[in-house]
C-alpha cells in the first residue's frame, strides 16, 4: 500500500475494506474526540488510514451531529500574557478532544464583549469560554437565558459554570509568605475592583495578615488596572513618603514588574530593601534580573475543567471549580531588615 491515493477520495469504507474491519470500527478508532485505543486492531486501522492518506472530514461529521466542533474563546486582549497563556491552554485542551478553538478580543468594554460574543456565535461555535466576566457583567446571564453553552475561566459571576484558580488561597499564600519572612508593613496592589480575581486575592491576603494581628491599612491597598504601567504608577505612589512598606503583594505579575521598576528607579534593591510577590507566574517572572516570587496558576487544569463544563453541563461539579495555586519563592522576596 505504498501508493497514496487522493486523500479527498479515501472514505471510511476504503479504510475498513483494507483493514478487514467494519466501518463503525474505523469510525470509532479515528474519532479524535475519544481516548485513542492501543489495541492491535486500532493500531492497524490507524496505520492503514495513514498509508491510504485518509483525512477525517471534521466539518461533515460535525454537521451530522448538528455541531461544528468549534469552541469560541473570548479574552480582553492577547497582549496580556495571562490571557494568551489561558487561550493557549484552552486551544490545547480543545485540540486534544477533537475540537478547534478560535479567539476573539474585546478589551474591557461590556458592549464590545457582547458584540464579540455574537460574532463567535454567528460563526457557529458550539459554545463559548469567557475570560472576561466582570462582577457586574450581564453577558453570562444573557447566555444562560438563551440556553447557549458557556463557561467562565479565571473569574466567576457566582452563577454560570466557572473554572478558576483558588484566588483566595493564592492571596493567602502570597501574604503569608511575606509575614513568614518577618514583614509587618505590607501593601497590596489589586487588579480592577470589578473582577472576582482582584476581590478574592485581596480577601485571602487580609486573612493571612489578620491571623498574625496585622492590620492592612486602607492607604496600603491600591486598586488599579492589570498592566505594567499601572504597576509603575502604583509603585511610585506606595513608595513615596517616609512610611513606605517593606513588602508589596501585587495581584498579577505585570503589576509586580511595574512595582519593581518603580522601586529600582528610586534606588531600592528588590529582595533586600523591598520584597515583591506577583501572581500567575508568567514565563518572564523567572527570567527577570531579580527573579520574581509569584503564585503559579494551573492554566491547563482550569482549561480542561472549563471544557468539561461546556460539553457536559449536567455534571456534578458543573457550577464552580477552583484549583489550588502554588507559591514559587524567588529572589524578589527576602527577610525583613
Amino acid at each position: 500500500m505504498s501508493d497514496r491515493v487522493d486523500a479527498t477520495a479515501v472514505t471510511l469504507r476504503d479504510v475498513a475494506l483494507a483493514a478487514g474491519v467494519s466501518i463503525s470500527t474505523v469510525s470509532r478508532v479515528l474519532d479524535e474526540r475519544t481516548r485513542p485505543s492501543r489495541s492491535a486492531t486500532a493500531e492497524k486501522v490507524r496505520r492503514i488510514a495513514d498509508e491510504l492518506g485518509y483525512r477525517r472530514n471534521v466539518f461533515a461529521s460535525s454537521l451530522r451531529r448538528g455541531e461544528t466542533a468549534t469552541i469560541g474563546a473570548l479574552v480582553p486582549r492577547l497582549a496580556d500574557t495571562v490571557m494568551a497563556l489561558m487561550f493557549e491552554a484552552i486551544e490545547r485542551t480543545a485540540r486534544a478532544r477533537g475540537y478547534f478553538a478560535v479567539v476573539a478580543t474585546c478589551g474591557d468594554d461590556p458592549d464590545e464583549e457582547a458584540s464579540a460574543t455574537e460574532r463567535l456565535l454567528d460563526r457557529g461555535v458550539d459554545g463559548v469560554i469567557l475570560a472576561t466576566a466582570r462582577l457586574d457583567d450581564a453577558l453570562p446571564a444573557s447566555l444562560r437565558e438563551r440556553g447557549i453553552r458557556h463557561s467562565l475561566v479565571l473569574r466567576t459571576d457566582g452563577v454560570s459554570p466557572s473554572s478558576l484558580g483558588d484566588d483566595d488561597a493564592g492571596g493567602y499564600f502570597a501574604a503569608r509568605h511575606l509575614v513568614d519572612l518577618g514583614h509587618r508593613e505590607i501593601a497590596v496592589v489589586t487588579g480592577p475592583s470589578f473582577t472576582s480575581s482582584a476581590r478574592d486575592r485581596l480577601q485571602g491576603a487580609r486573612r493571612a495578615l489578620s491571623e498574625q494581628s496585622i492590620v492592612l491599612r486602607p492607604d496600603r491597598v491600591t486598586s488599579t488596572g492589570y498592566g505594567v504601567e499601572s504597576g509603575v504608577a502604583a509603585g511610585h505612589a506606595i513608595l513615596e513618603g517616609p512610611e513606605r512598606p517593606t513588602a508589596v503583594f501585587a495581584a498579577n505579575d505585570n503589576l509586580a514588574i511595574g512595582i519593581v521598576s518603580a522601586a529600582t528607579s528610586r534606588g531600592l534593591i528588590v529582595g533586600r530593601d523591598l520584597s515583591v510577590v506577583g501572581y500567575n507566574d508568567i514565563p518572564l517572572a523567572a527570567q527577570l534580573p531579580v527573579p520574581l516570587t509569584s503564585v503559579k496558576v494551573p492554566f491547563d487544569q482550569i482549561a480542561a475543567s472549563a471544557m468539561d463544563q461546556l460539553l457536559h453541563p449536567g455534571s456534578a461539579d458543573a457550577v464552580l471549580r477552583r484549583f489550588m495555586p502554588t507559591l514559587i519563592p524567588r529572589s524578589s522576596t527576602g527577610r525583613a531588615g
